[in-house]
């Protein structure tokens, strides 16, 4: 694939920042949907984990192990299409990963609407959507564009405050964006249900990965 060809598309940052909308509208369904569980902030899960694991209302240890299980599985699995793919190119490695990611999310979106109260739905869909942000967060790790996890927002914070002048714009958006995520998703859930704005997520993935290009 030659530079020009490489250089088509969106910009990696904006596509990441779009990413970051994602991540928010997903553990909006996640935590208000599915018993308090993170399925995009594995640091926030860890810490869900322990009040679970205290016996605080309204969190459990199942459904929050079967988030970190199913990421950490999803983060292998990126990482092992990395290696495969790392040595040619950038924007066909970015499309790749976006696309499966926006498979599983649209795979979970049909769940939530087929069985919206079966009990095995909601671990279905901590499962799948876990899985799709460690495939998502393994891609990011790899391509490296400085700020932009996509789902954590704890060094780009500290970036922002400790580092001023430096990058604040992208960081800053960062962060807009996480909140507009979670915003949105939110007021999707409660009015909406889980199925729409996981089919929003989506569409929104599948969007971003026939956009990508390769250049930061």
């Amino acid at each position: 694939m030659t530079a020009h060809t490489e250089d088509r598309g969106l910009r990696l940052v904006p596509v990441l920042l779009g990413l970051t909308v994602v991540s928010g509208l997903i553990d909006a369904v996640s935590y208000l949907g599915l018993e308090h569980v993170f399925t995009a902030n594995m640091t926030g899960n860890v810490v869900v984990l322990g009040f679970a694991a205290a016996g605080a209302p309204g969190f459990s240890v199942a459904h929050t192990l079967t988030s970190l299980g199913s990421f950490v599985v999803g983060a292998a699995a990126g990482g092992r299409i990395a290696v495969r793919l790392s040595g040619g190119s950038r924007r066909t490695w970015a499309r790749t990963t976006l696309a499966a990611e926006a498979v599983l999310l649209g795979a979970a979106a049909v769940v939530a609407f087929a069985a919206p109260d079966a009990t095995a739905t909601a671990y279905a869909l901590i499962a799948v959507t876990a899985f799709a942000m460690g495939l998502r967060n393994a891609t990011v790790r790899r391509l490296g564009v400085p700020d932009l996890t996509t789902t954590v927002l704890t060094m780009t914070l500290t970036g922002l405050a400790a580092d001023s002048g430096t990058r604040p714009l992208r960081r800053t958006a960062a962060v807009a964006a996480m909140v507009a995520g979670a915003g949105g998703g939110a007021w999707l859930v409660l009015h909406h249900g889980l199925g729409l704005p996981l089919a929003i997520a989506a569409g929104a993935v599948a969007l971003l990965a026939t956009l990508a290009s390769g250049r930061e």
